[in-house]
């Protein structure tokens, strides 16, 4: 069966939908978009309409292209229904497709809950959500976030049967293969990286549930701007609890600084942010220079690989803030 394309998909799904949700016989499918966030999973939002009821659901396949070798869909599955009933406001997925029967790929679709989040594509310090929020509303914003992810790691992946995140060899071992999988000839600061990562690579003595992608942009937040639903679990492992922190603030480094303006007011520091997990988690922060390089490598991955299948010219470098931080870190 050929993938569809995206013209097609909102019918095609309509009929699967009569079929395998309750109530839905006659349903609808309306108001079909894509999703602004994120660029791992395809995403489109959509309204069911049913006889009686409206469902606000959402559909996610793995992209044409992959920008990761080792794209799970099931993987994401398993994680969001495990950590139902956690305390966590994951979506409900209501099924998966592993054939794409007549979609012609993969897909699932679940639950959409209701809220906002702040984009990354402007920078969220200069538009969107956070942008326009007051400083104490980016304060609660922020530290929401850095609650998020301290009770992610709080988690109990014994109990919750997350043992299949293991990466095995560990993160470094795959930071290889994949970054000369996207690129065979990357830049010399990454492969830099990496050997500077292999060199100094530690093991956790505790490892926990890493969110994998901890950011403001992967949470929704409701009208009084608090953490209403937690999204995007593609790049969730089990590993070191530095690995969400150092992403939360390189990725902020690179909304704020990187592009040459202040972060906006109301913001904590850096060094509020680190103290104010280490007192959220009860875990001190000793490695956070190693997981902020193993952060701007593992991000350029996929951007290499957007790269690379959007045939951009090379003076237009995706992957140039990546290089910047490392660059800064390991100077």
């Amino acid at each position: 069966m050929t993938r569809l394309a995206v013209e097609h998909l909102p019918l095609a799904l309509q009929a699967v939908l009569r079929e395998r949700l309750a109530g839905a016989a006659s349903a609808q499918v309306h108001d079909w978009t894509g999703s602004p966030r994120g660029f791992a999973t395809e995403t489109y939002l959509f309204d069911l309409r049913c006889e009686h009821d409206t469902i606000p659901l959402v559909f996610r396949r793995p992209p044409q292209y992959a920008l990761f070798p080792d794209y799970d869909l099931l993987r994401q599955v398993l994680v969001m229904r495990r950590l139902a009933g956690s305390g966590l406001p994951v979506p409900a997925v209501h099924f998966l497709d592993r054939d794409g029967g007549p979609l012609g790929s993969p897909y699932y679709v679940m639950q959409r809950l209701a809220g906002d989040a702040p984009g990354d594509f402007p920078s969220y310090h200069a538009k969107g959500l956070y942008h326009t929020a007051t400083p104490e509303q980016r304060s609660r914003m922020w530290w929401g976030c850095v609650d998020t992810i301290a009770d992610i790691h709080r988690l109990d992946w014994h109990r919750l049967r997350l043992d299949f995140l293991a990466v095995p060899g560990g993160i470094v071992g795959y930071l290889g293969h994949a970054l000369h999988w996207a690129a065979p000839r990357p830049h010399p600061a990454l492969k830099r990286a990496v050997d500077w990562l292999d060199a100094n690579v530690h093991h956790p003595d505790d490892p926990v549930l890493c969110w994998g992608d901890a950011r403001m942009s992967n949470i929704l937040y409701d009208t009084g701007m608090n953490v209403a639903g937690v999204l995007d679990w593609e790049l969730a492992h089990l590993g070191d609890h530095e690995a969400d922190l150092a992403w939360m603030l390189f990725l902020d480094w690179a909304n704020s600084t990187y592009e040459g303006r202040a972060p906006l007011p109301g913001t904590p520091t850096r060094e509020q942010t680190i103290e104010y997990y280490q007192e959220r988690s009860g875990r001190r922060v000793r490695h956070l220079r190693y997981h902020e390089v193993l952060a701007a490598v593992l991000l350029a991955i996929p951007l290499l690989r957007m790269a690379a299948h959007l045939d951009l010219p090379p003076e237009i470098d995706v992957t140039a803030f990546c290089i910047a931080r490392i660059e800064e870190l390991l100077p």
